[in-house]
């Protein structure tokens, strides 16, 4: 038994995906779903028209730089209180505060509520962390990490269709809502209403279905996982029957569960002492935090130093590309204030619908990329080999984009579309490699939560200074006649964040390192079967971890990668 256990080829955690994935659907809908209606929005407040970009620039930044300050501190939290109400406190923060944008009505409470909506949100690096924990398999993590990039993919194609759909309906569809006050006097508050219901289903998943992962909180009673399993044990042909347990008061209990409770932590058999019982309760109660140094070995500092460049000028062209394809075109033949090959200031002047409908197109693709194509590529190659390609190619990209208005014009659209494809795959390769390289430094599980907390707010920094670095420059090149400036800007920020990368070393994880974690929670692995329990354990169904705990990996282990 104990030999075709070992051999049993380890399998993601698939319904676990899908319950975080059902949770984490709502984010992007609700961030992007105001990209359409934002200027709008901004200039019904009283803002005048040659001030809107200005704020819709700081609204955008303000969400990012509040999550960069707060990054830390929500990864810490879900280190000590279990990442599952972490996770759940921050949907319920950003649902609430999504509405009060909806209803804003002045300048500075529409602000105000992203900034809070940045604050009190820290699921980035949480969710990341969870899927660390569910897949400590390295030859399942470029599968695994590329589930939750896929989703936000999903979300920010259907966002901003979503949010210009619905805002201001009243206006919009004057037969359906015309008669409504209330759509009438709140424009956009039908957008964030309907994002509302996606929250309550996503929150509602989750505390029905979603499992701890953290080691010392995971075989703590959860009433909503129990609560999940009586109501779908009808469906499911489960049979439900009373357990009792042992309190600390030394008084027996009775709770309705189904056979699957040992899932969750709960042990069916005789209790042992209740003093003995009580003293592991309060070991798993009080875990150590983590200390920075540990958070910060040189690894993992070189992977945070790589992650925030590439957010910085990834997000940076993100923001610019739409602005270079909408900018006046120049006539470029017989100009004076034009001397090719470097001195020209035009765009293509393609309105706000057909470069909406050009990314609907390439975000399509990228689902397909994502699910398919990276997975098998970071499996054979290996994902420090993958980042390593990108680091140099996105150089090569910013450089050649200024250029692409010097095509024909009927092999323009052409270019755009094929430039934007480009950007986009190493964009799916390049931020899951970096997830996976910044999981596997940590030096063990205590640490992870707090580390992609950290690398939630490096992240941030890097997506509120791009932006307005390459805004800023892109004023200033088209006036002197330079469009050339901000890309080559880019493509130098991009070039030196290509240096950190090659001294990234791939080690083989947390595997094996969390002795703690290991002695602590081998038997309720065993008794979970390996598919919920330590991640220690499971890494001894999957032959992965010597007796001792210590990484038993060895290097053709390391190269199926």
């Amino acid at each position: 038994m104990t030999d075709k256990m070992l051999q049993k080829q380890p399998k993601l955690p698939v319904r676990q995906l899908i319950v975080l994935s059902i949770c984490r659907f709502a984010e992007p809908v609700v961030l992007t779903s105001v990209l359409p209606y934002l200027p709008e929005m901004i200039e019904s407040v009283g803002v005048p028209k040659n001030e809107v970009a200005k704020w819709v620039g700081i609204t955008s930044a303000v969400v990012a730089g509040c999550q960069c300050l707060t990054g830390v501190p929500w990864g810490r939290a879900s280190d000590y209180f279990g990442r599952k109400p972490v996770i759940l406190l921050g949907l319920t923060f950003t649902m609430i505060f999504s509405m009060i944008f909806g209803f804003s009505h002045s300048l500075v409470t529409l602000i105000l509520s992203r900034a809070l909506l940045g604050l009190m949100n820290g699921n980035v690096g949480i969710i990341r962390t969870m899927v660390a924990e569910m897949v400590p398999e390295k030859e399942l993590q470029p599968r695994a990490f590329s589930v939750m990039p896929l989703v936000w993919t999903i979300g920010s194609i259907f966002g901003p269709a979503f949010g210009g759909a619905l805002a201001n309906p009243a206006k919009k569809h004057p037969k359906i809502f015309g008669g409504c006050e209330f759509l009438r006097k709140n424009p956009f508050a039908l957008p964030n209403l309907a994002a509302a219901v996606l929250f309550v289903i996503g929150i509602t998943t989750g505390v029905l279905f979603l499992h701890e992962t953290l080691v010392s909180r995971k075989d703590r009673r959860d009433y909503g996982l129990i609560l999940g399993q009586i109501l779908t044990s009808p469906c499911t042909g489960r049979k439900c029957k009373s357990i009792h347990f042992k309190s600390r008061n030394d008084e027996t209990t009775s709770l309705l569960a189904d056979d699957g409770l040992r899932e969750y932590g709960h042990d069916t058999e005789a209790t042992p002492p209740v003093q003995s019982t009580c003293q592991e309760q309060t070991k798993k109660k009080t875990p150590k935090k983590p200390s920075w140094k540990q958070v910060f070995n040189v690894q993992s500092t070189l992977v945070l130093l790589a992650y925030g460049a590439l957010a910085m000028h990834s997000l940076a062209f993100d923001s610019l590309f739409p602005v270079f394809l909408h900018y006046t075109p120049q006539q470029l033949k017989g100009n004076p204030d034009v001397k090719l090959p470097f001195k020209f200031a035009s765009g293509f002047g393609i309105d706000s619908q057909e470069i909406g409908i050009m990314y609907t197109f390439i975000g399509i693709i990228g689902m397909l990329i994502q699910f398919f194509v990276f997975p098998n590529t970071a499996k054979r190659y290996g994902v420090l080999n993958c980042l390593k390609v990108t680091s140099l190619v996105f150089p090569l990209l910013y450089i050649v984009t200024p250029f692409i208005v010097l095509v024909p014009e009927s092999l323009a659209r052409a270019t755009i579309f094929s430039l934007m494809m480009a950007k986009l795959a190493m964009v799916i390769f390049s931020f899951p490699c970096c997830t996976i390289l910044l999981t596997n430094s940590a030096t063990s599980l205590s640490v992870l939560g707090t580390l992609n907390g950290v690398g939630t707010s490096v992240s941030a920094i890097g997506r509120a200074l791009g932006p307005a670095l390459v805004g800023a420059t892109f004023s200033y090149g088209v006036k002197k006649g330079y469009v050339i400036i901000p890309w080559w800007i880019l493509a130098v920020v991009g070039a030196l964040s290509a240096v950190p990368v090659f001294w990234i070393i791939e080690t083989d994880g947390f595997l094996g390192n969390d002795h703690e974690s290991d002695e602590g929670n081998s038997s309720e692995g065993e008794r979970n079967g390996g598919v919920y329990g330590s991640t220690a354990a499971n890494a001894k169904l999957n032959g992965r971890v010597d007796g001792n705990g210590s990484d038993a990996a060895t290097g053709s282990q390391r190269q199926q990668l």
